[in-house]
């Protein structure tokens, strides 16, 4: 029952990181790279370390964590900045693919290369069971399905239609950004299994990768921050921050997306605590919140009528695909 739980827990994250892109088209009269950075605020600083802090006891402090492990927590930084770049050229895949195909492509690479590279790079390879890669290449599999769908949605529709779903639709270019962001967007992963040391002992289970996951996010804002105020300059967009009447607005679809976006690691973390009688389900963890962002992110774009026009089979391709990731995120546990 514990299992069920912790799944069901990883599954509501999931569908809320799907959801956090949706506040982003009510913010009104913001370049990109300013409503960008704003929501990161909220999504890599604010409430990251609001959820770090239930990972502190009484009388402690988040310092005492960072300081007592300063090389875990610079690499674990370090790979945060990593993610940076992902994070950036993620957003890109959305404006070429759309929401749906557009996290398929980036979070499928990113859901199989962390699982694999996170116990690599942290020399942890007894953790690559045979469960554990089966799951990936299940996983894996169930993106192509997808990716096959999103290829056939391209040769069937018209320019036109094409971007009346997605204003700046380009599957070519699309693609190739979706694969980079996977890529490097799996560093959140590693970051996590640098940083598995950031906690005390007497920490609740349910909270103790959390003062790690604000390490990650931490590098990822600065990366984000870094590109965003050089657009800023390059567009002369300076002025969006001076538009206090919009601050009302913005700032609470900024906020609302930031929290939805950072409830995928508060679930992830919350869910492996329920997870621990499974040390499969613990390794495959992170890929089980990938699939379920992807399979929502679909959700999402059916909903937002990205998929409309398309045939009878593509439709059926990208279910069959969805339902390979659903059945991918219970695999390590059945063949255990």
């Amino acid at each position: 029952m514990e299992i069920i739980i912790g799944l069901l827990i990883i599954a509501i994250g999931a569908f809320c990181q799907s959801s956090s892109y949706v506040p982003i088209n009510r913010i009104k009269e913001w370049s990109w790279e300013s409503y960008w950075i704003v929501q990161g605020v909220f999504a890599w600083l604010v409430f990251p370390f609001l959820g770090a802090l239930l990972a502190v006891p009484a009388g402690h402090s988040l310092m005492e964590i960072y300081a007592a492990n300063p090389t875990d927590t610079l690499w674990t930084m370090f790979f945060g900045v990593l993610w940076g770049v992902g994070g950036l050229t993620f957003g890109l895949s959305m404006r070429y693919l759309g929401v749906a195909l557009g996290q398929s492509v980036a979070l499928g690479t990113c859901a199989g290369l962390g699982t694999i590279l996170t116990p690599v790079f942290t020399g942890k390879t007894d953790d690559l069971t045979t469960p554990v890669i089966v799951g990936v290449v299940v996983t894996l599999l169930g993106i192509g399905i997808i990716g096959y769908a999103g290829s056939l949605k391209s040769a069937a529709l018209s320019e036109e239609e094409k971007k009346k779903a997605v204003k700046d639709f380009n599957f070519t270019k699309g693609i190739l950004v979706a694969l980079l962001a996977g890529f490097m967007s799996a560093c959140f992963s590693i970051g996590l299994g640098f940083g598995e040391s950031l906690c005390f002992p007497e920490s609740d289970e349910l909270y103790k990768t959390l003062p790690a996951t604000l390490m990650v996010t931490v590098g990822g804002f600065l990366t984000n921050a870094v590109y965003c105020f050089y657009q800023n300059g390059k567009n002369k967009t300076w002025g969006d921050y001076s538009k206090t009447a919009l601050y009302g607005n913005n700032l609470i679809y900024c906020a609302l997306a930031g929290i939805l976006w950072y409830s995928q690691f508060f679930g992830l973390s919350l869910g492996k605590g329920f997870l621990t009688s499974s040390p499969a389900l613990l390794t495959f963890s992170w890929c089980i919140l990938m699939s379920l962002n992807v399979t929502f992110s679909n959700v999402w774009g059916i909903i937002l009528k990205e998929w409309k026009g398309c045939s009878s089979k593509t439709i059926t391709v990208l279910v069959i695909g969805l339902l390979v990731l659903i059945v991918s995120s219970f695999l390590p546990e059945l063949l255990k």
